[in-house]
């Protein structure tokens, strides 16, 4: 078995000895992994450069791994049901984010219990740390990966780092957000290279060598500095490479581990994983590997709940990668988005993203959960939309697709929609104010059923060209009610997705910068109703009985630059007015809350009906429907009081 031990740091209780239904208590379990890997083996065949690293006497390559396990104190409690959660850059989120607890800042270790949503029903959650360039603390987990040596020798090779300041400052870690950057090779590199754009898909312009410079290995001057909004890309020769796809396999394995007796926890009988945005870019990426077999040829997980993922994968597993970034063109963007066998209009390429899986039989069950933000941001579409965006897919048999309807990339409160987007920039517009995760906790249980007692979830929900519920943005733009105050998105600066060439030795992980882009693929988004809701997907009583219109996409706010860009991750929600005279008094086309509810109890009525229809289908867990009442009612008071 690849993990060779675990040393635990620390083992205590958790949320001070608090009993969560008839599953007792829980512990809270710190430690670190060690895997030792057979470079050999077929099962890690698709990881770059792994037959470069260093190996042990017994011919296996070794990593260490953090992790966390909140699990029942009293094993024979638990249900053996195991959530394998994918970190989110270093930080632990799933008990937070499925229990509705507050997020705790990036620094702290904390892992807030909320409303104890997956304890109460038993659920074991394992956070495993897998990305190597998360500087790892108490906070933060991460994973030691190996370095890669050629011939003896280390390695010098193309990098390329995306830069996007939110503050105008002349001096920027050479990495991607605040992680560990690989280090320049030569400080007087004169084949570096600067370049920047003023929007997502704009042109580049190249900045000449002497207005910048490497003041150390790990960052960069510019001169005139670095403005708000623009988009940088830094090319340049780097040093020391680690086997990035080393994440991949203590993620794989760690499952492999929990379902066998170890010193730590139980054996597991079902094993899930789940991950947000990053992390559910990971799982897709790793099921295009086809890592759910170990090796000792067993499946790993029994099911998967990539969420926020779109149709992308990531930067994960080829030489020089940077797993945090999201954006910049490369590996991750590239062909297939798919899950059946397709042939690409563009590329000409035939490929699925569970082709490996199925030829290994061993294809978890998965539900892919996606908010409106992934289609506004060009690629979400792709994953049920042939390339040339002319017809809908066949939906794979062992895989649901719910489009949570009206929804921006994370949840929403009334509480939240003012601050620090999670990308560091501000909006336009008020922030999204919709809460999808009761639809999550449901796609959970859907999952744990379906793989548990072979119950079929529901039908899969998201826009379909068939029933006229994907169009193009230009059509949702001349359909959606124009809402006074507010600009409406540019569309030559919309995000999109297009065929890349990323050099000749691509097929073996390494890449040529710039990448050379080609002609888009189609960006098609949720058709809108006559208030400017999505027509398609799971829809909340938000927008079956809204009291305000919620988007998947905002604007830059213009005090972090470029304020005609869309936001990456943010929506935003407007508030229907509060009565017929401030209607007529500010020119909104929509109706007033007064015009569509004769009071908030009869909407409060109107709200549970709703609810309780998502419930029968399947789509909402019963216990939820107050929930989801009380939510509704909540913003109910902030749209009547906000005007």
């Amino acid at each position: 078995m690849p993990v060779i031990s675990a040393k635990i740091k620390s083992r205590k209780p958790y949320a001070g000895g608090k009993a969560f239904g008839d599953h007792g208590s829980y512990e809270r379990v710190e430690g670190t992994l060690t895997y030792a890997v057979d470079p050999n083996n077929p099962a890690n065949g698709s990881i770059v450069d792994l037959e470069y690293s260093p190996v042990d006497a017994d011919g296996r390559v070794r990593f260490e791994s953090d992790f966390t396990l909140v699990a029942p104190k009293d094993s024979s409690a638990g249900n053996r049901r195991l959530i394998v959660e994918v970190v989110n850059r270093g930080r632990r989120r799933t008990v937070a984010f499925f229990n509705r607890a507050p997020t705790p800042p990036i620094t702290s270790a904390e892992v807030p219990e909320g409303d104890g949503f997956l304890l109460n029903h038993g659920y074991s959650v394992l956070s495993i740390g897998w990305q190597w360039d998360v500087y790892r603390s108490d906070a933060l987990l991460g994973l030691d990966a190996p370095e890669i040596v050629i011939d003896g020798q280390p390695v010098v090779g193309q990098a390329c780092v995306e830069m996007r300041p939110n503050v105008a400052e002349t001096t920027r870690l050479l990495a991607n957000r605040e992680h560990r950057p690989y280090p320049v090779a030569d400080l007087d590199d004169t084949n570096a290279m600067m370049l920047v754009r003023d929007w997502e898909d704009g042109p580049d312009t190249v900045i000449p060598r002497s207005e910048w410079r490497f003041p150390d290995p790990e960052h960069i001057t510019l001169d005139s500095g670095f403005q708000p909004g623009k988009i940088y890309y830094v090319i340049y020769a780097a040093s020391r490479p680690v086997v990035v796809g080393c994440g991949m396999l203590a993620v794989r394995d760690v499952a492999t581990w929990a379902r066998r007796t170890n010193e730590v926890s139980p054996r597991y009988e079902r094993v899930y994983a789940h991950g947000v945005s990053q992390c559910g870019r990971l799982l897709r990426h790793m099921a295009y590997l086809g890592l759910n077999v170990d090796e000792d040829g067993g499946r790993v997980f029994d099911g998967l709940l990539p969420h926020v993922a779109g149709g992308r994968m990531g930067e994960f597993n080829h030489r020089f990668a940077q797993p945090s970034c999201q954006s910049n063109p490369g590996f991750g963007h590239q062909f297939p988005f798919s899950d059946n066998n397709l042939t690409d209009t563009l590329t000409e390429k035939t490929d699925g993203l569970l082709n490996r899986l199925r030829a290994l039989d061993a294809v978890p069950k998965i539900i892919y959960t996606d908010s409106a933000a992934e289609y506004w941001r060009g690629d979400a579409c792709l994953a049920h939309i042939d390339t040339s965006g002319t017809d809908d897919l066949e939906p794979a048999s062992e895989t649901r697709r719910y489009l949570f309807a009206g929804t921006q990339h994370l949840p929403g409160a009334p509480e939240l929609m003012v601050g620090q987007g999670p990308d560091g920039s501000s909006g336009a517009y008020p922030y999204n104010a919709v809460d999808y995760i009761p639809l999550l906790r449901a796609a959970l249980f859907n999952l744990d059923r379906w793989v548990t007692e072979g119950v079929e979830p529901p039908p899969s929900q998201h826009p379909r060209l068939d029933d006229g519920t994907a169009v193009a943005q230009a059509h949702y733009l001349g359909a959606v009610p124009s809402i006074p105050t507010r600009n409406r998105p540019d569309l030559d600066r919309i995000w999109r997705v297009r065929k890349l060439e990323v050099g000749p030795d691509a097929d073996r992980g390494v890449a040529s910068y710039p990448v050379r882009e080609g002609r888009e693929y189609p960006h098609l988004v949720p058709a809108a109703d006559w208030d400017g809701n999505d027509l398609a997907g799971i829809r909340l009583p938000d927008l079956t009985v809204p009291v305000g219109t919620h988007t998947g996409w905002n604007l830059r706010h213009a005090d972090t630059g470029a304020p005609e860009q869309l936001m990456s991750m943010q929506g935003s929600s407007h508030w229907f007015p509060a009565t017929v005279e401030q209607r007529d008094e500010t020119g909104d086309p929509r109706l007033s809350i007064e015009e569509r509810y004769s009071s908030r109890e009869s909407y409060g009525e109107l709200v549970k009906a709703a609810a309780i229809k998502l419930a029968s289908d399947g789509y909402l867990l019963s216990e939820d429907v107050d929930l989801v009442v009380g939510s509704c009612l909540e913003r109910y008071d902030c749209a009547v009081s906000a005007t």
